[in-house]
This record gives C-alpha cells, structure tokens and sequence, in this order.
C-alpha cells in the first residue's frame, strides 16, 4: 500500500471513528483509535460509515474529515527523506 493510500485509510478510519475533535488527544490514543477501528469496520466500512455521513450531512462531514486528515498527518509523518520519489513530484515537476 503507498503513502498515500495508508494515509487515506487512516484519515477514514479516524473520521469513522468514536473520537471527537474536542478531546484532548495523544498519538497513542489516535493510533489505538484507528486500529479499533478498522478491526471494527474493517477498511471498506470505514470507507462506507465516511460516504454515509458525506450523503447525510456534507458540511458537518467536510469539517470532520479535515479534522481526521490534520490529525492524522501530524501522528503518521512521514519524511521526505523517506517517501518515494513520486510523492515529491507536484504538477509534473519535481519539488524544490
């Protein structure tokens, strides 16, 4: 699975889970939170509960699902150094 894909899966898997963003959160309760979670739903219902809640109520889930991937990127961060060379390509050009 690349980069990107874990990233989304985990972005899902948060969105679809219990947590919300008014709690206090560290990286271990995230990462505990998204594993349940997918042991729970499993990756494609993570991906179900998400396009569920996008067709009942886009705004509200627009908002959450910006929460989910913040969040995410600041627990999963992932180097430059070691993501592959097609991560760092932005538009056809290499990033500077």
């Amino acid at each position: 699975m690349s980069y990107l894909n874990l990233y989304d899966a985990r972005s899902e898997a948060l969105f679809a889970s219990t947590v919300q963003p008014s709690e206090q959160l560290t990286a271990d309760r995230v990462r505990t939170e998204i594993m349940e979670t997918v042991r729970r739903f499993g990756g494609r219902g993570c991906a179900a509960r998400m396009a569920q809640e996008f067709g009942d109520a886009p705004h509200s889930a627009a908002a959450r699902m910006r929460w989910a991937r913040r969040v995410v990127a600041d627990v999963y961060v992932v180097s430059a150094v070691r993501a592959p060379a097609r991560l760092l390509v932005h538009a056809g050009r290499p990033a500077a």
